[in-house]
């Protein structure tokens, strides 16, 4: 396979994993998949977006996606291995990352925690699949509704872009946090 394929593929074991974690273990339903009921999204909203859960545990995806076969060094460059050899996300609600094709590229983790010295979120680093400046969250859910209305709202998050989905209005994207750039308008 073509080392960008392999990425992907990686990306998409993770994704399995985060929702495993968030519908069969006991902390993710109690407090991640309460978090996201609590937002008022559905299963099925929580489905269509990969919606997801990190555990605490340092080492739980990373031992999982090493047991599938996958190397350290791939983990690292998606940015789901820390230096330090942690998983990068840890205890977050997780939001998979699709490029306009559908493809994960990348993710984004909020922490449930009032701890003001912990990020709110975190995002998977730039990497030969992802590149923050040229994505836009929620554009391939997005592009046949923007079509369509021939307009697109912008707004300013992950879960903004969640919940107008959610009350069906789908013609919606997000710059998520970052400053907008000619790409992202393109």
């Amino acid at each position: 396979l073509a080392k960008r394929e392999q990425l992907f593929l990686i990306n998409d074991a993770s994704l399995k994993f985060f929702k495993e974690q968030l519908y069969d273990t006991d902390v993710g339903r109690s407090v991640a998949l309460s978090y996201l009921s609590d937002r008022g999204f559905s299963k099925h909203t929580i489905e269509k977006f990969g919606l997801g859960y990190a555990p605490p545990d340092g080492k739980a995806l990373t031992q999982h996606l090493k047991g599938l076969g996958y190397k350290e060094d791939q983990l690292a460059e998606l940015g789901l291995l820390t230096k330090n050899g942690n998983d990068f996300f840890r205890d977050r609600v997780m939001f998979t990352l699709h490029n306009v094709s559908g493809k994960i590229v990348g993710f984004a983790g909020r922490s449930l925690t009032t701890d003001k010295r912990i990020p709110k979120y975190m995002n998977s680093p730039e990497s030969v699949i992802y590149q923050k400046s040229k994505f836009l969250y929620g554009t391939f859910f997005a592009k046949a509704a923007i079509r369509k209305e021939e307009e697109c709202i912008l707004v300013e998050g992950y879960t903004d872009v969640i919940s107008l989905h959610e009350a069906g209005i789908e013609n919606v994207v997000a710059s998520s946090g970052t400053a907008l750039t000619e790409e992202q308008i393109r």
